[in-house]
């Protein structure tokens, strides 16, 4: 809702009316709102950030593994890329938290200018809505997306019309455009302007979405939907918007649903929620999305996640993400209970997604796209000098609710960093007690004890030099080895997905005829990862093995805490509390539960 008219009634109604709505305030604001989206969104994210596209996927996770992948491994630079990735997309979290929330609660706020003395009514109908959104994830974001384009494009021509009828009737608020307006009210009111900066941020708050969406639309529709129906339409609307509180100052506190004639203000009212549903849908579906490429990067661990549709590999639903953030929607819309309120928090969280958005382009424009020294002070100039003064003028709120988005971060990259970083110790200590899989073979081989016996093993494992846990534990104990055996590891590549004709890598081991081969599967960070489905493709490349009959060994690795050195007593046993939760392997790599063998091990780490 944000980017679909509202600043001007938060930043006239500041500090009890702060910023006059005079003709030269107004005009002062609407300059400032037009260029700030002109420089931001039109120009930063549709000229070069939705240019860094990772195999067609957007984003700031994606942004900051194309930078990861271009620098050179183990400078500053490198390590630079990994924190802020790390920070951006924990922050998106914290978005996506006050995204439903505020959107939701700024819709059904219009009701009150529709039907007068319903404000008691705000809350209840915008909990019943956000209940319902997430209730309705687990059957898939097909549903609603058969209504999204259609929605979209009748909400858009509404906002231009609404706008369109009061730029006719006053045609000098054109002039408004103008960005001398802009530096005017800057230079005659410094103060003012930089309060009302804290506010005017809030009509870019979908720039990131832009670039975070490229995967599903495309850079290119993106492009002319934003040129051809989206930027025009919202320029009418905060014109028309100027136009109406100059000429009744009354309007001030909800100019936006006082652009529609009294007929039209309920129906207005509908759409609006309608569109804010689909705005919300879309924040969710990227929290989805995002918790889904952290894991695949190691940076959570394995999460259970159900594919809601057979044609669309994105659209998916992570139970656990969905209903962690229901639980914090809802808690904020009861706590702040006002979009104006939760304004404040939200500010801090978009301002600092766009400066690490443009931190992680100048890495990423200096080691993939060769840029020079002063293409990139240009850049800074340009983006960052005006995002600096956005985030600047948000700080301020630190103290107001803006501590909300940055404590969601702050917790979820404690939670990202403690499982990397856990994980690595877990998998050295791992492998110790592996030993070398070729000296393994070689030893197996040789001892007449060990009985071979019918049938086709898979073991799961997530590498090729180690000796599976599982496979070590048959030998030792069941003395037996099954006549065609085969080690299967996933590999998560930085692409979000990977063809067939990709997917499988196969190695003898050395060993062509002693029937234990090893076998990659590789998958995109939007694939899921179907180990049988997978074992399908390397038979169609002629690997003789019979589904039907394949059992599947899992080694389970049970952690404990001990006092070795490396990481402090609160994160190894947050580390604990993770891998307990971890998604079963059985259900993740989608393996038939009936030939299923789980075999364990304990690590202290």
């Amino acid at each position: 809702m944000t980017t679909a008219g509202r600043p001007a009634a938060p930043i006239f109604a500041l500090g009890g009316g702060v910023v006059a709505p005079t003709t030269a305030n107004v005009f002062g604001v609407v300059s400032m709102v037009f260029w700030s989206i002109t420089l931001i969104v039109s120009a930063k994210y549709l000229m070069f950030i939705l240019r860094a596209d990772n195999d067609g996927e957007g984003g700031i996770l994606s942004l900051a593994h194309l930078a990861h992948r271009n620098v050179k491994h183990g400078g500053r630079r490198h390590k630079l890329v990994l924190i802020l990735g790390v920070f951006g997309g924990s922050l998106f979290f914290g978005d996506s938290l006050i995204t439903p929330a505020i959107s939701v609660l700024s819709a059904v706020e219009g009701l009150d200018v529709a039907v007068p003395g319903s404000t008691h009514l705000v809350v209840p109908i915008s909990a019943a809505i956000i209940v319902l959104l997430f209730a309705v994830q687990r059957f898939g974001t097909h549903h609603v997306g058969r209504f999204f384009g259609p929605v979209m494009v009748v909400w858009f021509l509404t906002l231009g019309i609404l706008g369109l009828v009061h730029v006719v009737a006053d045609p000098i608020v054109l002039t408004a455009l103008s960005p001398h307006h802009g530096l005017l009210f800057v230079v005659q009111h410094p103060g003012i302007a930089f309060v009302a900066m804290g506010a005017i941020v809030l009509a870019i708050t979908g720039a990131e979405a832009l670039y975070a969406d490229m995967g599903h639309f495309g850079r290119v529709p993106i492009v002319w939907a934003w040129f051809a129906l989206v930027f025009p339409c919202l320029t009418l609307n905060y014109l028309g918007q100027a136009q109406l509180i100059m000429r009744d100052s009354h309007e001030i506190a909800n100019p936006f649903f006082h652009l529609a004639p009294a007929w039209a203000q309920l129906p207005l009212v509908v759409l609006a929620t309608l569109a804010t549903i689909i705005a919300s849908q879309a924040v969710i579906s990227g929290a989805f999305s995002v918790a889904r490429q952290a894991e695949r990067l190691s940076y959570l661990p394995r999460l259970t996640v159900r594919q809601t549709s057979e044609q669309e590999g994105g659209q998916i639903y992570i139970p656990v993400v969905n209903w962690l953030l229901f639980a914090g929607v809802l808690l904020l819309l009861l706590l702040f209970r006002a979009s104006e309120r939760l304004a404040t928090a939200y500010g801090v969280a978009v301002t600092l997604d766009l400066l690490l958005t443009t931190s992680l382009f100048c890495v990423y424009a200096v080691a993939a796209l060769k840029w020079k020294r002063w293409q990139i002070a240009l850049f800074l100039v340009f983006f960052g000098s005006v995002e600096l003064a956005f985030f600047s003028a948000n700080i301020v709120k630190v103290v107001h609710g803006g501590w909300l988005p940055l404590l969601v971060a702050a917790t979820v990259a404690t939670v990202m960093t403690t499982w990397a970083r856990g994980r690595e110790r877990v998998t050295a200590r791992r492998e110790k007690l592996e030993g070398p899989l070729t000296q393994f073979l070689d030893e197996i081989h040789g001892d007449a004890k060990i009985l071979r016996v019918p049938g086709t093993a898979v073991f799961l494992h997530p590498n090729k030099t180690t000796c599976p846990l599982a496979l070590r534990e048959n030998v030792q104990f069941n003395r037996v080895v099954h006549d065609e055996t085969y080690i299967v590891s996933t590999q998560a590549v930085n692409v979000p997905h990977v063809p067939d004709d990709e997917r499988v890598v196969i190695d003898d081991l050395g060993d062509p005829y002693d029937h234990v081969l090893h076998i990659t599967l590789r998958y995109g960070f939007s694939d899921p990862q179907d180990v049988p489905a997978g074992l399908q493709v390397a038979r169609d490349e002629g690997i003789d093995l019979d589904l039907r009959t394949v059992t599947y060994f899992l080694s389970r690795i049970t952690v404990h805490p001990s006092d070795r050195p490396g990481m402090g007593t609160v994160r190894k046993r947050l580390f604990g509390v993770l891998a307990r939760n971890a998604a079963d392997p059985t259900e993740y790599f989608s393996l038939p539960i009936g030939r299923t063998v789980v075999l364990g091990a304990r690590i202290n780490f």
